[in-house]
């Protein structure tokens, strides 16, 4: 019989090396991770204005009136639910603006209810 006098497994400076190597390329990759998820919530967010604009702007043309609220337009139909703003990850922070004419009343438009700044250095309730 063969008598294998090294014992299997790794040692210490193997694995330190090892650890070593994956936290260099964590290092690497995770800056990159973290600007691409801001940048797809800023594309989710823009997308959701867009459509809840569009649903404020039809549901005006088909009534000769702004929405109440942004649930008026999921109830009627314009929306099929009111969307999660990706930053505050809420139904509740978004910002109605009313109309400007003082006779009027409604959702006239729609901002986020988040306070960051963009990548592009506005800020995200002035979108």
């Amino acid at each position: 019989m063969p008598h294998n006098p090294r014992p299997k497994g790794f040692t210490l400076i193997e694995l330190l090396v090892v650890m070593a190597i994956v936290a260099t390329l964590l290092s690497l990759v995770a800056p990159r991770y973290f600007s691409s998820l801001e940048k797809a919530k800023e594309a989710v967010l823009r997308q959701d204005l867009v459509i809840m604009r569009n649903a404020i702007d039809q549901f005006y043309s088909d009534f000769g009136k702004y929405p109440i609220d942004l649930e008026e337009l999921a109830d009627k139909h314009y929306l099929r639910s009111i969307p999660v703003d990706p930053f505050t990850e809420s139904k509740e922070t978004w910002i109605e603006v009313p109309p400007k004419n003082p006779t009027e009343a409604g959702v006239y438009d729609v901002h986020s209810g988040y306070t960051g700044r963009a990548a592009d250095g506005s800020f995200y309730e002035e979108w």
